[in-house]
């Protein structure tokens, strides 16, 4: 999943960046929020993490600007403001979730999962599609009950097809939901891993089907 982190602090930033990088998913940060203010609108993201105290353009300015645009990706506000009005005016203007500092990683790492899961209507961490089960807490897969050995970029795309199941994901969703500034994906690249994973689920029961002009789609089948 890509992820915007809008924050200020060097340390703080270093950070989060590190625990979500290892949790898989893809990040781009930001000191400030004006250069990225146009970013939510042409790019794929699964959700933004937005401080409220940030040099020139606050937070709460970036939030009211990107949902009057109509972006409706997740919005998570991390910050050091602990104040009843900060925290209601921040989820007013849209926000989905409010994390004051100092905060637990782990804690930050279970909201962002759960804000990605609800804006796919995913209701649990655990996702099934036939006979392929995925645990997004834990990031393990089981095929008919056994562990599933998947590279990184393998597990980011399987993530993507069982959210989604069973509604098509795009390849250019595919492509910006992972890459990241400095590291673009191509289509090429997801063809080649979405056709390593057909590999592992053949005669399983689950198949990743190409939509023609569209892109992929995880379903369940009988087994070969």
């Amino acid at each position: 999943m890509r992820i915007l982190l809008i924050e200020d602090d060097v340390m703080v930033a270093a950070g989060v960046r590190e625990a979500l990088e290892r949790a898989g998913h893809a990040v781009d940060h930001s000191a400030s929020a004006e250069p990225v203010e146009t970013a939510m609108e042409l790019t794929h993201y699964d959700l933004a993490i937005v401080d409220i105290g940030l040099p020139g353009m606050s937070g709460h300015e970036f939030i009211r600007r990107i949902r009057g645009r109509g972006v409706k990706a997740p919005v998570l506000i991390l910050t050091a403001r602990d104040g009843l009005d900060d925290r209601v005016v921040g989820l007013d203007l849209g926000a989905d979730d409010y994390m004051v500092k100092p905060f637990h990683l782990p804690e930050l790492l279970a909201r962002v999962r759960a804000l990605i899961r609800r804006s796919r209507s995913a209701a649990s961490s655990e996702l099934s599609v036939g006979p392929l089960c995925l645990d997004l807490a834990r990031r393990a897969a089981l095929l008919r009950g056994l562990p599933m050995e998947l590279t990184g970029r393998e597990w980011d795309i399987l993530q993507q097809l069982m959210l989604a199941s069973p509604n098509v994901v795009s390849k250019q969703k595919m492509v910006e939901s992972l890459s990241e500034w400095d590291n673009e994906l191509t289509l090429n690249a997801i063809e080649i891993y979405v056709c390593r994973l057909r590999s592992k689920l053949r005669g399983s029961g689950a198949e990743v089907r190409t939509i023609r002009g569209i892109g992929y789609r995880l379903d369940e089948t009988g087994p070969a």
